[in-house]
């Protein structure tokens, strides 16, 4: 069993030998297959000159992600209309899909409207229907009650639900409800408590495909892409032949293979995000607008019966043959520099008299502040996505989600500690002590 992939099959003057286990091209639009454990790859401009015949498997299904409806900030001021090109492209594919796989953040902030509007898009795909999974930005109002109402019929506590289709076993999993502090995304025991008996009844044989918005795999804890109980999931899988996580929240395309288990994250159709550890945070990466659909896309999945997992396509909005390789480039170029912050005093002494707390760069700023009994704290988002201010211990009263500009405030009339975090993003993290 290997991490590592060892041959050269398709003969693109590629060395893979030693090649990291994780790979992170975002943008690029590839044909995914694994047989025996190696991994090999068909760029999309191989994949053009396919005929339709040589993409029919036992089931071909597609995945979208990340559409955020409701955003409108400069990386990109149309989301809607990048994800009616992505229903576009998934439409003009050679083989209509079985269904689609949504996984998460539908909306940006939750509200009807936005998924009003993302519903009228997406019942625009040619296939019999959408499976859904919430993302934390689908869940920001109501702990994620109005999405239970529109998307979740039918399914267990907070959104969880599996079905059967073409000899393979799916399941759709939730890991963006009841987030910590400091914290990556949870499942928690009572999702893991029924992921238990779901596949007991199932032989080894059975390929499994699970999805969920969070990554089930550790892409990097500093920024809170994992998810914290992900090791009981996939330990209650262990046994499957075949088993396939498909995810998104991180808008770029990872790729991992660990023995039996193929990890695959999907571009979103909304902004990029940049790659794991080149920026100060992650959020909206701003590329030139020539280069954003190269960025943004889709998955189609094809599985075929005696192969030992599924042949992952990913697929930018802009599938022109120069757009494969400039989507590459940009995304590899592109960072997200700091905004001007002020400087702010990180001790825990700072002066009583502060009143103000900002939000920058998935930072509280100060992140500890010292204030007089009476004090009204203000927190005000700078960055391009909301927040949501939770207290650890319910001390306070838990903010609305605040979106850019937007603030939040809070009169401390009790003496005490008050540690908090953003409900979004927990391992933004805070604490104010009143005196």
């Amino acid at each position: 069993m290997t991490d590592t992939i060892l041959n050269d099959h398709n003969d693109d003057g590629v060395d893979r030998r030693g090649f990291l286990k994780c790979m992170a091209w975002a943008g690029t639009g590839m044909l995914w297959a694994v047989n025996g454990g190696v991994l090999s790859s068909v760029n999309l401009s191989s994949l053009r000159r396919l005929s339709p015949d040589a993409l029919k498997g036992e089931l071909f299904f597609a995945q979208i992600s990340d559409s955020h409806i409701g955003f409108s900030k400069e990386a990109n001021p149309d989301v809607t209309a990048t994800l009616q090109v992505a229903v576009e492209r998934l439409n003009a594919l050679p083989q209509r899909p079985a269904f689609v796989l949504h996984t998460g953040d539908i909306s940006q902030l939750s509200k009807p409207s936005e998924f009003d509007t993302a519903d009228q898009v997406i019942k625009g795909i040619k296939t019999e229907r959408v499976f859904y999974v919430p993302g934390e930005h689908d869940v920001l109002s109501d702990n994620g009650q109005s999405y239970l109402d529109r998307y979740g019929k039918g399914t267990k506590g907070g959104g969880w639900y599996s079905f059967d289709h073409g000899g393979a076993h799916f399941i759709g999993l939730v890991n963006v409800l009841n987030l910590k502090a400091g914290g990556l995304g949870s499942l928690g025991p009572e999702q893991l408590a029924w992921l238990k008996n779901d596949v007991r009844r199932f032989s080894s044989s059975t390929p499994i495909v699970v999805f969920a918005h969070i990554p089930l795999w550790t892409v990097y804890p500093e920024w809170g892409w994992g998810t914290d109980d992900s090791e009981q999931a996939l330990g209650l899988l262990k046994r499957f032949g075949s088993v396939s996580v498909l995810n998104g929240h991180i808008h770029q395309v990872l790729q991992k293979v660990e023995g039996n288990v193929r990890f695959h994250t999907a571009m979103s159709t909304a902004f990029p995000q940049p790659a794991p550890g080149t920026a100060p945070s992650p959020g909206p990466l701003k590329v030139e607008a020539s280069q954003l659909r190269k960025v943004l896309g889709i998955a189609s999945v094809e599985f075929l019966r005696g192969h030992q997992a599924l042949a992952v396509v990913d697929s930018p909005l802009d599938n022109s043959p120069a757009g494969a390789g400039a989507g590459v480039a940009a995304a590899a170029a592109g960072s997200v520099a700091p905004r001007g912050v002020p400087a702010a005093t990180t001790d825990s002494t700072a002066s009583a008299t502060a009143t103000a707390i900002k939000i920058d760069n998935f930072s509280f700023l100060p992140p500890s502040t010292t204030v007089p009994v009476g004090t009204t704290i203000t927190w005000v988002n700078a960055d391009d996505v909301p927040h949501k201010i939770v207290s650890s211990d319910g001390k306070f009263a838990a903010s609305p989600a605040i979106d850019t500009n937007d603030q939040y405030a809070f009169r401390f009339t009790q003496p005490g500690r008050y540690e908090y975090f953003c409900a979004l993003h927990p391992k933004m993290t805070g604490v104010i002590v009143v005196q």
